[in-house]
């Protein structure tokens, strides 16, 4: 059997990036955290946190927070049966660990973790990362649930198609006019800077081999920010594929013109959640379908 004690202080120290804090969040001393993740560490025979400023999980040490997440979603899914077993109020606000891809966090998906909270009380945990590898972490038991591009369902899950977030290619006026000036082209498209949020973004080679024909090796500058994509592409720095959402507002007003007009990329995406803690998840999930209806473009 596992610890649960040794666990929390697993979970604690992860969350809040330290032991001190850790240790005040659960009402314990320092040393006691410390202590309890030392036998944890022991007894399963690996490193579970790397001690670095603010801390981290390791692999194992991220699947073990996870599943006490689980554990604490299911005992909160009996708190409305609490009352009555116990002559007493409980109070324990369930967390929600969310793999979810930037450009939804910045456009869709903060309508539906607005709705849910608001009804709940729940708390989230987000986690940041591609659409096209958010379901990996599903997979490795890191989150509970992940907006993902990719539609292989996840053993223990379910999926439910949500709509595809729409993008278009766009850039400065200033910056049309001085890189692409007799239009867009293979060799203005290999010359002119484009944005690219990381290593696994392959949105911009996508829409120039779809519409252009081109194996796009252009100048890269790396963005790792939704905001800054649409601030920098805004300052004429470069062009780059935004969100129709975020841009579009630029587009009718001027700042901003699409490369190729009408031209452009979809990415599909889907939820996966798992079938732990149904009752809360199942809610969350018609919420968040509710949002995505409002915004994506459905079939």
């Amino acid at each position: 059997m596992l610890d649960y004690a040794s666990l929390s202080a697993l979970a604690a120290i992860v969350r809040e990036g330290s032991f001190e804090r850790a240790a005040a969040a659960l009402g314990v001393t320092p040393s006691a955290i410390s202590q309890r993740l030392k036998l944890l560490e022991e007894r399963l025979g690996t490193v579970l946190v790397v001690r670095e400023q603010p801390c981290r999980a390791t692999a194992v040490g991220a699947r073990l927070c996870a599943h006490v997440e689980q554990v604490r979603l299911m005992e909160s899914e009996m708190v409305g049966e609490l009352p009555s077993i116990l002559g007493q109020q409980v109070e324990e606000r369930p967390v929600i660990r969310i793999a979810v891809n930037s450009d939804s966090l910045n456009t869709w998906f903060p309508a539906a973790l607005t709705s849910f909270s608001e009804k709940t009380g729940a708390l989230f945990d987000l986690v940041l990362e591609d659409e096209g590898h958010t379901a990996e972490r599903l997979r490795s038991g890191e989150v509970l649930a992940a907006v993902t591009a990719d539609p292989t369902p996840v053993q223990g899950c379910r999926t439910v198609a949500l709509g595809a977030l729409r993008y278009l290619a766009v850039a400065n006026p200033a910056y049309v006019a001085r890189h692409f000036p007799n239009g867009v082209d293979e060799a203005s498209l290999q010359a002119a800077p484009v944005l690219r949020y990381d290593r696994m973004d392959h949105l911009q080679a996508r829409w120039a081999k779809d519409y252009c024909g081109v194996d796009l090796a252009s100048p890269r500058h790396w963005v790792p920010s939704t905001q800054a994509f649409i601030d920098l592409t805004l300052a004429g720095f470069a062009w780059g594929m935004n969100p129709e959402m975020l841009a579009a507002p630029y587009v009718k007003s001027g700042r901003l013109v699409e490369l190729l007009p009408g031209k452009v990329t979809e990415v599909r995406l889907y939820w996966q959640a798992s079938r732990v803690g149904a009752r809360l998840l199942e809610a969350l999930t018609g919420d968040v379908q509710r949002a995505a209806r409002k915004v994506l473009r459905q079939e």
